[in-house]
């Protein structure tokens, strides 16, 4: 693979970055605890009060904690893993690590943009750009490689393709239900609490979920994009569920009720892990 040293300096940067940010994320502790805050919009809100993330909100912070534990027990042994791959010239280690990069750029990219000022904040501003770069490098490289004729044509592309196009659709349904009532009423979303604006929802809404909706449709449609989009925006999807899942357990353990969630988003979790194994499955190395 082309800029193979370079994608290895880029991802050792990228590890031990991000072993320092997740552990400090994990183990941060100091601070007054929970309090009330008043926010512009006149609303009261609880902030987690500890550790590295003690000025967000109390519904978010455990957020955070959740998925440093998935970005250290899972995040960074997969990348590790998938250097190594990729750098035995495995076709599946290429698409592993494109997707496993992209969990970290867009992991750091939340952290540097919603998440409360805070002393990591150049690391987070470090890990976005390392694996925006890495992660274009290792997409130019599967692009240059005639992806669809890397594909079995016993890849159930209908299926795979058809749950991207699904889930992208039921995940803006979801956020589109938070978003347009309090337009319609003229009032402002609770979920805004005492950040900015729902930044979640608009980069889902804006960048994520089309890009998923897309890549479904090519693949369907057994287009090269599809196959060179849809594997790696799996995999990518895979661990980000995880880490949401992860975030959903670590929210009702500080008694934030979850809901219907709770059971919906393991469910898709492991639909994303079958669909990556599917399509590890068929890849011809």
């Amino acid at each position: 693979m082309k800029y193979k040293r370079t994608i290895g300096i880029l991802v050792s940067f990228i590890v031990l970055l991000s072993l320092a940010a997740a552990t400090t994320g994990i183990f941060s502790r100091e601070g007054p605890g929970p309090f009330e805050h008043e926010t512009v919009r006149g609303r009261t809100v609880t902030i987690y009060g500890r550790g590295i993330y003690r000025h967000m909100s109390m519904e978010v912070a455990p957020q955070g904690i959740a998925q440093d534990v998935v970005t250290l027990g899972l995040g960074i042994p997969v990348l590790l893993i998938s250097l190594h791959l990729s750098g035995r010239g495995l076709f599946k280690g290429r698409i592993l690590l494109a997707g496993t990069l992209g969990y970290f750029l867009v992991t750091y990219l939340f952290y540097m943009i919603m998440g409360m000022y805070n002393e990591f904040f150049l690391v987070y501003v470090t890990l976005t750009g390392l694996s925006f770069f890495a992660f274009i490098l290792v997409l130019l490289s599967l692009h240059r490689d005639n992806t669809a004729a890397r594909f079995s044509e016993k890849l159930p592309v209908r299926f795979i393709g058809g749950f991207l196009i699904f889930n992208s659709l039921a995940i803006a349904a979801l956020w589109l239900g938070i978003v347009v009532p309090p337009l319609v009423e003229g009032t402002i979303p609770v979920e805004v609490e005492h950040y900015t604006t729902l930044i979640v929802q608009g980069m889902d809404l804006g960048l994520l979920l089309p890009a998923a909706f897309v890549s479904g449709v090519l693949l369907i449609k057994r287009r090269p994009f599809g196959y060179l989009l849809v594997p790696v925006y799996m995999v990518f999807l895979s661990i980000l569920m995880t880490a949401l899942a992860a975030k959903m357990v670590g929210m009702s353990m500080v008694g934030v009720k979850v809901g219907p969630p709770l059971v919906i988003i393991p469910v898709i979790t492991l639909t994303a892990v079958l669909c990556v194994w599917l399509i590890f499955k068929n890849v011809k190395e």
